[in-house]
C-alpha cells in the first residue's frame, strides 16, 4: 500500500535504501567497485520507488541528471543515495548515510523549503527523520569546550579559526549526514562547514534538524535555500539554539565581516 504521509515515506525509503547498501557491503569485493555499485543501486532504488509512490514529483539526485523541470515543479525530492561513498568502501566505517528530503514550493510563504526528510545511518541501525524528530535540548556543553564535528581531511581554515576563537574541540567524522547526526544525537555540539558542497548533501539533515528545533543557517545567519538553479551550497551552520549567537559572532570575527 502506498505511503500517503511524506515524512513516513522519506524515512521508509532511506531505511530501505540503507538495508540494500548494508547487504551489498556485506558481500565484499573491490572497494572501488563496491562504491560504484552502492551509488548506482541506491540511486536506482530511490528513483524507482519515488516514481511509483510520487509519480508527479520531481527528483534531484546526486547520481542523476539535473532535470531543470524541477525549478517549476511544486514538489521536489532531493536525495543523496549514498552520502559518504568513500567511507562506505572502507571496512569497518559507519560514518556514511542515505538522505531523502522533500522540498515544497508552498512552504515558507510560497518561497519554498524542505518540509520532510530522513537520514539513515545504516551501519549504525538508525534512521533520523521528521516523522519522529530528535528534540534539541538546552546547552549541554556548559563547563566544557564545544565539540565541533569536521571533515577528516577537508576542515576549512574558517572552521579552524572559529574553533580556535571559542576553544572548541575538533572531532573528525565522515559524511555530512553522519556529521549532522552526531549533533542531533548529542554526541557533538556543532557542525560548521565552509568551502562548498551541494543541496543533496544537506537537504535531509537540515529538514531533520529544523524539525527538532536546532539552529540551521548559512554562516552569515541567512536562511539555507533549496531547489535553486545552481545546487551548489557554499556553507552551513547547525547547532543548538543556545550556541548559535556565540558561533555566529565567532564566524563574523574570523571573516572580519563585522
Amino acid at each position: 500500500m502506498p505511503l500517503t504521509d511524506d515524512h513516513a515515506l522519506a524515512a521508509d525509503l532511506a531505511e530501505r535504501a540503507g538495508h540494500l547498501l548494508v547487504t551489498l557491503r556485506a558481500n565484499g569485493g573491490d572497494p572501488d567497485e563496491l562504491r560504484k555499485a552502492g551509488d548506482r543501486q541506491s540511486h536506482e532504488f530511490l528513483m524507482a520507488e519515488l516514481a511509483r509512490e510520487r509519480p508527479g514529483d520531481a527528483v534531484l539526485s546526486e547520481e542523476g541528471i539535473d532535470d531543470k523541470a524541477r525549478l517549476t515543479a511544486e514538489r521536489v525530492w532531493i536525495v543523496d543515495p549514498l552520502d559518504g561513498t568513500r567511507e562506505f568502501g572502507e571496512e569497518g566505517r559507519s560514518d556514511w548515510a542515505v538522505h531523502v528530503a522533500l522540498w515544497s514550493r508552498g512552504a515558507d510563504g510560497g518561497r519554498g523549503d524542505v518540509i520532510a526528510g530522513a537520514v539513515a545511518l545504516p551501519a549504525r541501525g538508525r534512521v533520523l527523520s521528521t516523522a519522529a524528530p530528535v528534540p534539541s535540548a538546552g546547552d549541554e556543553s556548559a563547563g566544557r569546550p564545544l565539540r565541533m564535528v569536521v571533515s577528516r581531511t577537508r576542515a576549512s581554515q574558517l572552521v579552524r579559526d572559529v574553533a580556535a576563537r571559542i576553544g572548541a574541540e575538533l572531532v573528525p567524522c565522515g559524511s555530512v549526514g553522519a556529521k549532522v547526526a552526531t549533533v542531533l544525537m548529542g554526541e557533538n555540539d556543532v557542525y560548521l562547514h565552509s568551502g562548498g558542497f551541494y543541496e543533496w548533501d544537506t537537504a535531509a539533515p537540515v529538514a531533520v534538524a529544523r524539525a527538532g528545533g536546532f539552529h540551521v543557517s548559512r554562516i552569515d545567519g541567512a536562511q539555507v535555500r533549496y531547489n535553486q538553479d545552481n545546487p551548489l551550497l557554499p556553507d552551513i551552520l547547525i547547532c543548538r539554539p543556545a550556541n548559535a549567537d556565540v558561533l555566529l559572532n565567532a564566524i563574523r570575527e574570523a571573516t572580519h565581516a563585522i
